[in-house]
């Protein structure tokens, strides 16, 4: 929504993925300009270990925004380098950096967040992943004044989104990032009209959600199936969900990633958690968890691609003798 007065001066500060895709509703808001980008310092990727730019850096560039990558703001150079782009708003999306006070008092309006949980719940650099692990019903977008401390400012929008039983990390990411880009529109048409309000954070009811480790994606067959069924949903599609498997006497173990699957039947008694039973109807891998078994359709063996559950029983295990089963 366009503005009777003067555009305001945007200053957006974010760098992955979720980030790229609220500035490209920042970039269609009508009542501002962006002048200025900030991201993260290109970092080195892939085996030839050569600098790659952030997706902020990358839509950024491609709309001709002016980019800044400065690696804190502990310099006084840098912050007078903001204080020069003379911003009304800053607007935050997964930067990754906690932005000092010196930095929030420049804006004349202060810095809006965008935040993928109900805050004061899932504080942190993971929500999104953690909603999905601790088995939440949902989750949603907080829009909020930034302060000083991690994720506390006083909420001005908030919107929920339910968390289905087969959504991952990955599909409750784009959702929210959409989301978030409209509802941070939403806020600055709000801002303009002066018609914005805040709500305190309870930071009694707060909860912080912790970056993930690559160990976090370890499945443990010892627990019942649908915590593992959360655990593969949110470690999707990173680090990835994996398990180690003895294939037998004399033979390396396996290191197997895993997608996420659908609970299945009980377990028999006989059977031991983490025993990979065969295939369920052709197409699926039959794992014993503590209580039911799980069925996986896709799976990839280390340094593979993603395979079929058949393809892989096929290549790996129907020569195997005995019953395969989980390393603990």
């Amino acid at each position: 929504m366009a503005q009777a007065g003067p555009a305001l001066r945007l200053v957006f500060m974010g760098t992955p993925d979720f980030a790229a895709e609220v500035l490209r509703h920042v970039a269609g808001w009508k009542g501002g300009e962006v002048v200025g980008v900030y991201t993260q310092p290109d970092r080195k990727s892939g085996r030839g270990q050569t600098l790659k730019p952030s997706p902020v850096k990358a839509y950024a560039l491609e709309q001709g925004f002016d980019v800044y990558q400065p690696l804190n703001f502990k310099d006084d150079a840098d912050v007078a380098q903001l204080a020069d782009l003379r911003p009304d708003v800053l607007l935050v999306a997964a930067y990754g950096l906690i932005l000092p006070q010196r930095v929030l008092d420049i804006p004349t309006h202060g810095a809006l967040n965008v935040h993928a949980s109900l805050l004061p719940k899932y504080r942190g650099a993971a929500p999104i992943q953690r909603s999905i692990l601790n088995g939440e019903p949902a989750t949603g977008v907080t829009i909020m004044q930034m302060e000083a401390g991690l994720d506390t400012g006083p909420m001005l929008l908030q919107r929920a989104l339910g968390i289905a039983w087969d959504d991952t990390a990955e599909t409750i990411h784009d959702q929210l990032a959409d989301m978030g880009g409209r509802m941070l529109a939403e806020t600055l048409d709000m801002l303009v009209e002066g018609r914005i309000t805040s709500i305190s954070q309870d930071d009694d009811r707060a909860t912080y959600a912790a970056k993930l480790t690559k160990d976090e994606g370890h499945i443990d067959w010892d627990q019942p199936v649908d915590q593992i069924h959360n655990r593969i949903r949110a470690m999707h599609p990173w680090p990835g969900a994996y398990f180690m498997v003895d294939m037998g006497e004399g033979k390396k173990r396996l290191r197997l990633g895993l997608r996420p699957g659908t609970p299945g039947e009980e377990r028999p008694e006989d059977v031991a958690p983490g025993t990979i039973m065969g295939l369920e109807g052709c197409d699926k891998l039959k794992i014993a968890a503590q209580d039911k078994i799980y069925l996986v359709s896709t799976v990839q063996p280390q340094g593979k691609r993603p395979m079929s559950a058949d393809a892989f029983y096929c290549g790996y295990l129907s020569k195997c003798e005995g019953e395969v089963k989980a390393c603990s």
